[in-house]
Parts: structure tokens; C-alpha cells; sequence
């Protein structure tokens, strides 16, 4: 009866095993995807930043001209 144990445990924690694995692989490229996505809108996120700074920039120059000419 002993020897039942261990074949019970295989049955069991064999196909555990695996599920586990394969969410653990699913898991593993969800995060490299999501690390991806992250990396491109801080891109786009820079991008917008010197925009904003340059258009700010052209409004201040505006604002300085004007103060000039008066």
C-alpha cells in the first residue's frame, strides 16, 4: 500500500506541473510585451514633451517681442 503514494503524487503533481509551467512561459512574455509597450510610449511621451517645450518656447519669444515693441 505504501507503493500507492508515489504513483498517486506522479498522477496528480505531473499534469500540475505542467499547467504551471506553461503559465509560467505565458506569464514570461506577457511581461516582455508589456515591458515593449512601456518603453514606446515613454518614447512618444518624450516626444510630445520637446513639442510642448518648443511651443512654450515660441509663445514666451511672442510674449517678449511684444513687451519690445511697446
Amino acid at each position: 500500500m505504501e507503493w500507492l503514494v508515489p504513483i498517486l503524487v506522479a498522477i496528480i503533481g505531473g499534469p500540475l506541473v505542467v499547467v504551471v509551467q506553461k503559465l509560467r512561459e505565458e506569464n514570461t512574455s506577457q511581461h516582455a510585451e508589456a515591458r515593449d509597450l512601456l518603453h514606446k510610449l515613454a518614447h512618444k511621451v518624450d516626444k510630445v514633451d520637446e513639442k510642448l517645450d518648443g511651443h512654450i518656447e515660441w509663445h514666451l519669444l511672442k510674449t517678449r517681442r511684444k513687451k519690445n515693441e511697446s
